[in-house]
């Protein structure tokens, strides 16, 4: 299972949010450069950047810092955040990103995703499902979260799985940045109705020990966020999952 450590920006800042709620941003460091070469130094390959304003914006603003963290480090970036035309594509990899993840875009338009991901190729494209949790195991969200829709999780991954997607990012809005435990049995039932599937998840994630059980459960990747920033999970131990693992 891969670590995929979060940089989340605001204002070309590293922040974080508690269930995407923007009244809630906390600024853990004002150069995202300097926590990107800390994940780096700790054996790090991966790293999830969200563009925070463009998600809001519903374009991409923060490329200039997606340009940086790419040009000076190794660390291979998945870049999200209000990527909704074929332009803000071009920009994000050019500006260095490895992958892209659409989440808005994939519920309002999904021509266009549909397109980029047989232009780029599914190793390249990565569907973002962010839901809030119900009854029927979810309900996707859109526009940074501002939005609910009326698409279930399950069956709008398996649509998409059906049309090519491999990788998801799977974000239990309820819980992101809540640090009390990610939604191991929402990821389970997905990972037994959808095969294959390389199902990254994300939201809640709050001690060491939750990790091995990801893996175990069959999770591809896991991304960090609050944990690492509120020292609930130290880069060490993280480092130790990877040369262990």
């Amino acid at each position: 299972m891969r670590i995929i450590p979060a940089i989340d920006i605001i204002d070309g800042k590293c922040v974080r949010l508690t269930k995407g709620d923007y009244n809630t941003k906390k600024i853990y460091n004002e150069n995202p450069l300097e926590v990107a070469k800390e994940f780096e130094a700790a054996g790090i390959e991966y790293l999830h950047v969200v563009d925070l304003d463009g998600a809001k914006a519903s374009q991409i603003i923060n490329h200039k810092v997606l340009e940086q963290i790419a040009s000076k480090t190794n660390l291979k970036i998945d870049f999200g955040g209000g990527l909704k035309s074929d332009k803000d594509l071009e920009i994000a990899f050019n500006s260095g990103a490895n992958q892209i993840t659409g989440g808005s875009i994939a519920v309002k338009n999904s021509k266009i995703f549909e397109s980029w991901i047989s232009t780029y190729g599914s190793e390249k494209i990565i569907l973002g499902a962010d839901f809030y949790p119900d009854n029927s195991g979810g309900k996707i969200a859109t526009n940074g979260w501002q939005e609910e829709s009326t698409l279930e999780l399950i069956p709008f991954i398996s649509d998409y799985q059906q049309k090519g997607i491999q990788y998801v990012i799977c974000t239990d809005i309820s819980k992101d940045g809540m640090l009390q435990g990610p939604s191991f049995d929402t990821y389970n039932a997905i990972l037994s109705e959808i095969k294959p599937l390389k199902l990254i998840a994300s939201g809640g994630i709050s001690t060491f020990e939750e990790l091995p059980k990801l893996a175990e459960n069959g999770c591809e990747g896991v991304i960090i966020g609050k944990a690492i920033y509120e020292n609930k999970i130290s880069l060490k131990q993280l480092e130790n999952f990877i040369i262990n693992k």
